[in-house]
């Protein structure tokens, strides 16, 4: 029987006790669709290269709720109103904010619901409960879309250039990973919010919190979110799923558990993600990919055999990144010898030993609003004009890179 009590304290790692503020709250993180987070990593591949970093989107969720109840507290301390209304909105928002992430987050995103990317996912969750609800996510709902026009603060609380789901992951992950460059002074962050003309703005004496925030999140990039051996086995796990899809479009038999199979044999269409689409999904976690490649590692498919094998045993391809484009003439050079390591010669199949891709490192966004420092006089001016700091300025430049993943013998 479920407990009568719905006031709830649960103790994280890294922000201590969190309090589940009320009872809708509660029955959201009860909710199968939020508790099939458990079984979601947050960094999706990074374990292989941080073996700690087997968090998931429920640590996540929960962290930045938490942060979002205190930057609530501190901007209502402040003299902003937010009514009980907005409050719990707020709050359910960032805590569904990720709801609809799939097996393996980021890295898997578009390889089994092409073109389906999971804020849509998270969205018509989040429309399906509030009809279990009974219109109780109507806010949520609102705010989470931008919708909410009377306090546009609110959406920027969960989706901006410093929101809470940044200050959560940032901290979260390098916590995890171990990876120092990541700590950020999150309390004080929050506690230099504030909001001007309705948008939300950072004090001015917050100003080197800021920095620090925008430099940590640069580097966190550059160490873990792009780290090139994640990068490598994010390749090779994504190749697997595109050579079991092709296996089964020429009838093999792949498995038996029909969610999977479901995205496998099917072409899903963005224009017309259906209502089966979505129940199959939310079937869909961590543990069934990797259960899939176990048993994959036996399959009749030599190239899908093989592949599955080096990825169960952590033999990865090589990876090199570089600021050109990589040249015809190098992916042809690699995948002559794919060809020979493997011993195919189809120019198709070499497609999934070869990989080009585009690195893009973005961390901070100055369009559409970007981050704002409150002067003492009032007056708001962008954090990189604002700074003294004269490293800042680049941070906004988007720094692109180039890779090619290939095999040695």
């Amino acid at each position: 029987m479920p407990s009568g009590n719905k006031s709830k304290i649960i103790n994280d790692p890294l922000h201590g006790f969190l309090t589940i503020p009320n009872a809708l709250v509660y029955d959201v993180v009860q909710h199968p669709y939020f508790q099939r987070l458990r079984r979601i990593r947050q960094l999706g591949m990074s374990e292989w290269v941080y073996p700690g970093a087997t968090h998931t989107r429920f640590h996540h969720a929960l962290g930045a709720m938490n942060l979002m109840m205190k930057a609530v507290e501190t901007l209502k301390r402040k003299g902003i109103e937010i009514t009980e209304a907005e409050e719990e909105g707020v709050v359910l928002g960032i805590l569904m904010h990720d709801i609809g992430h799939g097996p393996y987050s980021h890295t898997l995103e578009y390889t089994l619901a092409q073109g389906v990317n999971h804020e849509r996912i998270s969205l018509m969750l989040m429309e399906r409960m509030n009809q279990e609800f009974g219109g109780a996510l109507d806010m949520a709902i609102a705010i989470f879309k931008g919708e909410y026009a009377a306090k546009p603060f609110l959406h920027q609380l969960i989706s901006g250039q410093l929101d809470m789901d940044r200050l959560d992951y940032l901290m979260r992950d390098s916590f995890y990973t171990g990876v120092s460059e990541g700590i950020v002074g999150v309390e004080r962050l929050i506690h230099m919010l504030n909001v001007k003309n309705g948008d939300l703005v950072v004090e001015e004496k917050g100003i080197y919190s800021v920095e620090k925030f925008l430099v940590a999140r640069r580097l966190m990039y550059w160490q873990v979110y792009l780290h090139k051996t994640v990068l490598a086995a994010d390749a090779l796990l994504v190749a697997i799923l595109q050579r079991a899809r092709e296996m089964a479009k020429e009838g093999h038999a792949l498995g038996s558990y029909h969610p999977l199979m479901h995205f496998l044999f099917k072409d899903v269409n963005p224009d017309d993600f259906t209502d089966e689409d979505l129940d199959l999904f939310v079937q869909l976690d961590d543990i069934d990919i990797m259960s899939a490649i176990k048993e994959w590692q036996f399959h009749e498919d030599l190239i899908l055999q093989e592949m599955s094998r080096r990825l169960l045993r952590r033999h990865l391809p090589k990876i090199k990144v570089q600021l050109e484009p990589i040249s015809d003439g190098l992916r042809q050079l690699m995948r002559t010898q794919a060809a020979s390591v493997f011993g195919v010669s189809d120019e198709r199949v070499l497609d999934y030993f070869v990989h080009v891709g585009v690195l893009k490192n973005d961390a901070y966004i100055s369009e559409g609003g970007g981050i704002r420092i409150m002067k003492k006089d009032g007056t708001l001016v962008d954090v990189a004009e604002a700074s003294d700091n004269y490293n800042l300025a680049s941070l906004k430049d988007t720094v692109t890179k180039h890779y090619i993943t290939y095999w040695e013998q």
